[in-house]
């Protein structure tokens, strides 16, 4: 994220183009491409002026702009600013859209950039508050790396004892986002430290906060409720309908974890029943906590070896 300011050539769309074709747009998960694409052509074909798409607290706040929320994380000053945010969102997405599916995914992107937005203008209005500076309140910032730094808290949190390479410096993954976040600000002044750090609040509030349960409980609402609309007679899509969100109860009391953890097993559960794999009382969980037809539960093997005992005696 970058305050507004003017910008130039097109070599970063080189560099951007080069690093898609590297990796392979078959390679790329859809909805990493999609957004990927909609940053590319909002800069190349602009639906309006950087001065009406930026963020601040004048403009959204004051005067009630709150499209502004939308607008600003699609929109970037240059191709340098388009290249370096598109660059490091196409190797995120290309890691974590495949773990997270890619329903729950654009659901964790659309969340991320107006959470972002909005902890973007509460800083600001504290800071403008504690200062008696309302400048804080008149910086304009656009660009969608606040997003990014939301998604490496995310990133990081999956790979906890991981090394990351800030700057050519090797740093624990546990403090990558914060040492990113000052040694960016030090080099390049022209970014926006405080929508930079308003993403990695954000990022920590799913992962450390509350934010996680609640995205997972609307989302199992949603897709139950989606459920019961294909088919009213038959309304079990694997997950308790218990208050405390959406679980992957495996049948039978049987624990088919697969080695995954409890945050991985919610995260599997949703991503099956939003990209269309929740099934009826009929399916049998597999070993993620999800329906999938055609496998035997623990009780039938155990019948068909008695079967196969009673045979041969």
């Amino acid at each position: 994220m970058r305050y507004r300011q003017r910008g130039g050539g097109q070599l970063g769309l080189i560099l951007l183009a080069f690093q898609v074709f590297q990796v392979g747009v078959e390679n790329i998960p859809p909805v990493t491409l999609a957004v990927l694409g909609l940053n590319v052509y909002l800069f190349l074909v602009p639906n309006l002026p950087l001065l009406q798409a930026c963020i601040s607290v004048q403009q959204a706040y004051w005067r009630g702009d709150w499209r502004r929320l939308v607008l600003s994380p699609l929109h970037h000053l240059d191709d340098w600013h388009l290249y370096f945010n598109m660059a490091s969102f196409l190797w995120k997405g290309v890691k974590l859209e495949p773990r997270l599916g890619s329903s729950f995914y654009a659901w964790l992107l659309a969340v991320f950039s107006l959470l972002t937005g909005v902890i973007y203008l509460l800083l600001e209005m504290v800071l403008s508050e504690i200062t008696q500076d309302p400048s804080y309140s008149m910086q304009c910032a656009v660009g969608f790396s606040g997003v990014l730094f939301a998604l490496k808290v995310l990133s990081n949190h999956y790979h906890p004892g991981g090394v990351s390479y800030v700057m050519g410096v090797p740093v624990a993954n546990r403090y990558a986002s914060w040492v990113e976040l000052v040694l960016i600000h030090l080099t390049s002044p022209g970014t926006s430290f405080v929508g930079h750090l308003a993403g990695i609040l954000v990022g920590l509030l799913y992962t450390a906060g509350p934010l996680k349960i609640i995205m997972r409980t609307i989302a199992g609402f949603v897709m139950n409720g989606y459920h019961a609309r294909q088919n009213p007679y038959n309304n079990s899509s694997g997950y308790s309908g218990s208050s405390g969100g959406p679980r992957a109860q495996p049948q039978n009391g049987h624990p088919y974890t697969g080695g995954l953890s409890e945050d991985e097993q919610y995260e599997a559960a949703i991503r099956a029943s939003l990209n269309g794999r929740g099934g009826s009382t009929q399916r049998r969980p597999n070993s993620y906590g999800f329906n999938i037809p055609g496998e035997l539960t623990a009780e039938e093997i155990r019948r068909r070896r008695l079967q196969r005992i009673d045979h041969f005696d």
